[in-house]
C-alpha cells in the first residue's frame, strides 16, 4: 500500500483586492485641481486657472513621496497618477494658454484660426507621448536627470506665463504670437532627448552646498512678493538649462 503524498499548505483565503487610499488621494487632488483649471479657464478666471496648475504640481509631487513613506506604491497608483498628469498638465496647460491667447488666432481669419488649438493640440500630444515615454522606460534612466522637459515643469511654464501676463494686464490677443512660440517650444522640449536635472542625486544622502539652502530661502521670500513673476523666471531658466547645458557639452574641444 503505497504512502499518502505529502499534503501541501492550506490555502487561505484569497487576499482581498483594493487600493491605497492615502496616495491616491492626493492624486486624485491633483486631477481635481486640474479639471477646475479648465472650467476657471473656460469662464475668464485666469490667476485661478493658474494658481489650480500649480496646486497640481505640488500634490503630484506629494503623491509619490507618500507612497514610499508608506509602503504603499502600487501598479494602479502609476497608472492612476499618469492619468491624472495628463489632465493636470496636459490638457489643462492647452487650454488655458488656448483660451486666453490662442483663441484669439481666429481674429486673422478663418486659416489661421486653427493654428491656435492645433499648438493647443500640440502641446496635449506631447505631454501624453512625453508621460508614455517616462512610463515604458522608468526601469532603464538615470534617476540623477530627465529626458525631456517634465510635464509639470513645462505646465509651470506655461501657467507662470499666463499668469505674469494676465497680472500686468497684458491682452492675450495682443502676445498671441508669443503665447504661440512659447507653446510650440514647452511642447518639442517635452519629447526631446535633452536631458534635465531631477534634483535627486545620486541616491542615498545627499549633501548640498550651504548656498543651496540660503538660495531656496530667497525663492521662497521672493515668491511671497511676486508670485507669477518668480515662478515665471524660475520655469524659464529650469527650461533653458537643458539647452544651455547641451550647447556646453558640444562647444569646440569637448568631447
Amino acid at each position: 500500500m503505497s504512502e499518502d503524498p505529502t499534503p501541501g499548505p492550506v490555502p487561505g483565503p484569497p487576499r482581498a483586492r483594493g487600493i491605497y487610499l492615502l496616495p491616491n488621494l492626493f492624486t486624485s487632488g491633483g486631477l481635481f485641481a486640474g479639471f477646475f483649471a479648465i472650467i476657471a479657464a473656460s469662464q475668464g478666471r485666469y490667476e485661478a486657472a493658474c494658481i489650480a496648475i500649480f496646486v497640481a504640481a505640488i500634490l503630484d509631487g506629494v503623491d509619490g513621496r507618500v507612497a514610499r513613506m508608506t509602503n504603499t506604491q502600487s501598479e494602479f497608483g502609476v497608472q492612476y497618477d499618469s492619468l491624472a498628469d495628463l489632465v493636470s498638465f496636459g490638457m489643462a496647460p492647452a487650454l488655458v494658454m488656448y483660451y486666453w491667447s490662442l483663441s484669439s488666432f481666429r481674429l486673422d481669419g478663418v486659416t489661421a484660426g486653427k493654428i491656435g488649438w492645433l499648438a493647443a493640440f500640440l502641446y496635449a500630444g506631447c505631454a501624453a507621448l512625453r508621460l508614455a515615454r517616462f512610463n515604458s522606460q522608468v526601469a532603464q534612466v538615470d534617476k540623477r536627470w530627465f529626458i525631456g522637459l517634465a510635464s509639470p515643469a513645462a505646465a509651470g511654464l506655461m501657467a507662470s506665463f499666463v499668469w505674469t501676463c494676465h497680472d500686468l494686464q497684458l491682452r492675450g490677443e495682443d502676445l498671441r504670437m508669443p503665447a504661440l512660440v512659447l507653446t510650440v517650444v514647452a511642447a518639442l522640449l517635452m519629447v526631446s532627448r535633452i536631458r534635465y536635472s531631477s534634483f535627486k542625486g545620486g541616491g542615498g544622502a545627499q549633501r548640498v552646498p550651504f548656498v543651496a539652502i540660503v538660495l531656496v530661502l530667497a525663492i521662497l521670500a521672493a515668491l511671497m512678493l511676486d508670485p507669477p513673476k518668480v515662478l515665471l523666471a524660475t520655469a524659464a531658466l529650469y527650461a533653458l538649462s537643458g539647452p544651455g547645458a547641451w550647447l556646453w557639452r558640444r562647444r569646440p574641444g569637448q568631447r
